[in-house]
Parts: structure tokens; C-alpha cells; sequence
């Protein structure tokens, strides 16, 4: 009996497996539609507000609600890095180079923060759609194989026998291509997105560097 039951155990395992990726997708989808709207948001308010301030002393003293989101901590870190640097006199090794170069460094490296954050789940995304119709042909094929052999001790073959048993195992395939397809399309969709938002990102960053020492601008 025990190898009776243990394919049906695998089959309703990889039904449920298939069930867990469904939920995760959903789950980041709502998520990802969530951050990247939240994100958006706070960029377009932040980039009204800071390129409306008359100097960067404005722009760095910008109310706590308009100063939010990925751009905002972007010049926030290049602000930090401003006060850090006339505060010890560039005494530090970190400040030992060229001020442009080692602000622009720290920009970039903020901007990679924030680029990994817009990416996050994208990744499971991706496996779950490369997986999930494997995973159901998994189930099928056991599937198949059980019904095969519940066919065989019955002793007929006819197609009332047949179609059920075949039918049922069938369906682990198309939950498997249910379940990747959505994941392909959302890790496409929030991933062109998180393009665009890193390209917005890398010239606000290089607006802010050029802004500094354009206007020979020091911080305190």
C-alpha cells in the first residue's frame, strides 16, 4: 500500500508547492505595485521641492514630508557627505582624492542601494517562472504513472476508465503554466520599471554633482 499512496502524496505536495509560488507571486505583485507607485510618488514631490528651493541650504533644509524616497536619501547622502568632509577638513583618507570624483562615488553607491531595493523579489519572480511548469509536469508525469497503474489493476482500458485518471493528472501541467506565466510578465513589467527609475535615479545623482561644484557650493 505504501507505494500506492505515495505518489498521490507527491502529486497533491506538488500541487500545493505550486499553490505556494501562486501566493508569493501575487503577493510581490501587489508589492512591487505598491513600492514602485509609493516611489514614484515621493521622487516626483521631492524633485519639485528641491529644484524649487532658491540654494542648496534650501534644498537640504526641505520639510521631512517632501524629503522622502529614493532621490531624497540620494541627496541626503551627498548633503552627509559635504558635512563630513568640511567638519574633519578632508583630514580622513576617505576624503583623500578628488572631491568630485569621491562625492560621485558616494552618490553612486546610494543609488545602488536604492536600485537593489526596486529590485528585490524580482528574483524569485524569475525562478518561479522558470520552475513552476516543470514542477507541474512533475506532478503530471507521477500523476500519469498512478493513473496507469490504477488502470492496470482495474484490467480495462476503455476510455471511461482512461480520461479521468489521465485528465486529472493533466491538470498539474496547466496550474504549472498558470502560476509562470503571471510570474514572467510581472518580473518583465518591474523590470523594465526598475530601469526607468534607475536611470531617473543616475541623472538626479549626477544633476546634485554637477549642482555642488558647479556653484563652487560648501556645505556646513
Amino acid at each position: 500500500m505504501p507505494h500506492h499512496i505515495a505518489p498521490t502524496v507527491i502529486v497533491d505536495g506538488t500541487l500545493y508547492t505550486l499553490l505556494a509560488f501562486s501566493i508569493a507571486t501575487w503577493s510581490l505583485i501587489v508589492f512591487k505595485i505598491w513600492q514602485f507607485a509609493r516611489h514614484g510618488y515621493q521622487n516626483r514631490r521631492f524633485t519639485d521641492a528641491f529644484w524649487e528651493a532658491s540654494d542648496l541650504e534650501s534644498a537640504k533644509a526641505l520639510p521631512i514630508m517632501a524629503a522622502r524616497g529614493p532621490q531624497a536619501r540620494i541627496a541626503q547622502r551627498g548633503f552627509g557627505w559635504l558635512n563630513e568632509m568640511q567638519a574633519t577638513s578632508g583630514r580622513m583618507l576617505k576624503f583623500h582624492g578628488s572631491p568630485e570624483e569621491l562625492l560621485g562615488q558616494a552618490l553612486r553607491i546610494q543609488t545602488q542601494k536604492e536600485q537593489h531595493a526596486l529590485e528585490s523579489g524580482l528574483t524569485l519572480l524569475a525562478s518561479i517562472g522558470s520552475t513552476a511548469p516543470f514542477v507541474g509536469l512533475f506532478g503530471t508525469v507521477l500523476g500519469i504513472m498512478h493513473a496507469l497503474h490504477e488502470i492496470s489493476q482495474s484490467g480495462s482500458a476503455s476510455l471511461d476508465v482512461v480520461a479521468g485518471p489521465i485528465g486529472d493528472a493533466l491538470i498539474a501541467t496547466a496550474i504549472g503554466i498558470a502560476v509562470a506565466v503571471p510570474a514572467v510578465l510581472a518580473y518583465n513589467f518591474f523590470g523594465r520599471r526598475a530601469k526607468q527609475h534607475r536611470q531617473a535615479l543616475d541623472h538626479f545623482a549626477g544633476s546634485f554633482l554637477h549642482l555642488v561644484f558647479n556653484t563652487g557650493a560648501k556645505q556646513g
